[in-house]
Order: structure tokens, then C-alpha cells, then sequence
């Protein structure tokens, strides 16, 4: 049965509009994304089929054009669409750190950097910098690698954030091949960065740190 073909109010859309969009599955805000289903499939049908294909929304948004075009009745449009709304909520969020929001928590760092790396295939190194009322001067991407290393300059890191007088930096990376896990590199690195900017009286946000090691990947 088609969702045209539902009670109205069990339609995704009427139910996003009276209850808000937080009241709705993932499929079923994929669904309104999508607005039509394939043959043999309505719309809600075919988004979980998307989310169980890739095994989660955030194995959807990295997913490249071949992998997305795997599934029928999806294809280069609904890509672009998707990669479209991904790249305006980042725009969002980004105005609004900019705009003099104080990071007083992991979670907004955490909200930022799960836009900001999702959908990279490759390794990223993001460092944010800050002023000495947390609020953020500037978000960067400083180093990119392949799909499992990305080689991380403790000196550029510094130097970086000296140029914008940052009173203080978060951290994070992502580890697109899937692995979750801080490697003994991963947290030798991070040692070595927080000694080399205390060199330069620069804090270093430790539970954005923290959150990083323990949820890597693009749930930093």
C-alpha cells in the first residue's frame, strides 16, 4: 500500500509537521527525503532498506555514488540531493559556532564534528580553534589522508594555532575503514600534541579528546 493510501494522520509528513521531526523514525524521515518509493516498495519501505543496506544513517551518508546507485531506484539525482542536505546542515551549524557560540560542552563539539566529517572517505584531521572564552575562531580541516592513515604534524598544529592566537584547540579524526578503536598510535599522537602546545600555554580540550578516542570514526 502506498502512504498517499494511509490515514492522513499516520502519514510521515502530516506527523512531522504536527509533532515535530524528532517524533519520526529514521526511515520514516528518509521516506519524506525520498518522497516516492520504487515498484513493489512505498517510500518508508524503501528507506529501510537503505539503512539496513548500509547498517546505519552514518554508513548512508558516506556511502559513494556507485554504492548508493547499488540499490534499485536510487541513483545519481537522490545522491546529489542527500549529499546537498548534508553539506546545508553543516553550512548551519558552522554559521552558528561562528556567530560566538562558547563550547561549554562535548556535545555541541561532538554535533559540529559529526556533520563536518560525515561522508569523508578518506582520513581527516580536524582541529578547532578557540578563544579564551571557548567560543570557536575558526574550524579546520588540517591534514587528510588515505582511507586508514593520515600523517599529523605536532609543529603545524602549533603554528596554526598561534597565527590565530587561539587560547585553546579541539581535536578529533575519523577512521573511515570502520574501526572504532585508538590505535597506539592514535593516542601517542594525541600525547604528543598535548605536550607540544602546553610548550606554548594552549589548552587542549580534553573531553573533546576523550569523546574522539572513545567514539572515533564520524560518532566523534
Amino acid at each position: 500500500m502506498g502512504i498517499a493510501d494511509w490515514p492522513e494522520e499516520q502519514r510521515p509528513r502530516e506527523r512531522l509537521i504536527r509533532d515535530g521531526a524528532r517524533a519520526l523514525s529514521d526511515a520514516e524521515l528518509l521516506a519524506i527525503f525520498l518522497r516516492v518509493g520504487t515498484r513493489g516498495k512505498n517510500a518508508i519501505e524503501l528507506a529501510g532498506e537503505m539503512v539496513r543496506h548500509f547498517g546505519s544513517l552514518h554508513g548512508l551518508f558516506r556511502a559513494t555514488l556507485p554504492e548508493f546507485s547499488a540499490i534499485p531506484g536510487l541513483g545519481a539525482a537522490k545522491y546529489a540531493q542527500l549529499q546537498a542536505v548534508l553539506e546545508l546542515a553543516r553550512r548551519a551549524i558552522g554559521e552558528e559556532l561562528q556567530s560566538g557560540q562558547a563550547f561549554t560542552s562535548p556535545g555541541a563539539v561532538k554535533e559540529y564534528l559529526q556533520l563536518a566529517m560525515a561522508g569523508r572517505p578518506y582520513e581527516s584531521f580536524h582541529v578547532l580553534f578557540l578563544d579564551v572564552r571557548n567560543r570557536l575562531i575558526e574550524a579546520r580541516e588540517l591534514f587528510r589522508g588515505t582511507l586508514t592513515h593520515a600523517s599529523v604534524y605536532p609543529r603545524e598544529v602549533v603554528r596554526e594555532a598561534l597565527a590565530r592566537n587561539a587560547a585553546a584547540v579541539m581535536l578529533a579524526h575519523n577512521h573511515p575503514s570502520g574501526n572504532p578503536e585508538p590505535s597506539e598510535s592514535d593516542l601517542l599522537l594525541t600525547r604528543s600534541l598535548v605536550q607540544a602546545l602546553a610548550l606554548v600555554d594552549i589548552r587542549v580540550g580534553i573531553d573533546a579528546v576523550l569523546a574522539d578516542m572513545r567514539a572515533r570514526g564520524e560518532k566523534v
